[in-house]
């Protein structure tokens, strides 16, 4: 089966050996995503902020490989600390208002300590797509 990889194009995917989402079939899985800003800028402080930041990354991904916010059947969110979870769980339902993806939440430590958040998600592709 034909698997296309989508690339930001940043060292560490090829330090790691991982693609920024993979597309098999009708099915796209997008690596977890943070909340990371041109020329390693520090992310906003707030939690809201930083799931969005995270979110547009993921719909540029998914528009890429043929999807969309809209087809996403499932995600993930990597919180470093639960009492930001209001605030990042608004930032998930203003994106995924109309989806609604089964959603699981971890407690975790992140690779940087500026990030609040990680989001990771899986989507499929519409039926009139090609």
């Amino acid at each position: 089966m034909h698997r296309q990889l989508i690339s930001s194009g940043t060292a560490f995917e090829e330090r790691v050996g991982y693609s920024r989402a993979v597309r098999v079939g009708r099915s796209v899985y997008v690596a977890g995503t943070a909340p990371i800003l041109p020329g390693d800028a520090d992310p906003p402080g707030d939690a809201y902020e930083q799931a969005r930041i995270c979110l547009e990354r993921i719909r540029q991904n998914l528009e890429e490989a043929g999807s969309s916010l809209d087809h996403v059947v499932r995600t993930r969110l990597f919180v470093t600390d639960p009492a930001n979870i209001d605030e990042i769980a608004r930032a998930h339902k203003e994106a995924f208002a109309t989806a609604r993806p089964a959603c699981t939440g971890v407690v975790a430590a992140l690779l940087d300590p500026r990030w609040l958040v990680e989001i990771e998600v899986d989507a499929v592709i519409p039926e009139e797509a090609p």
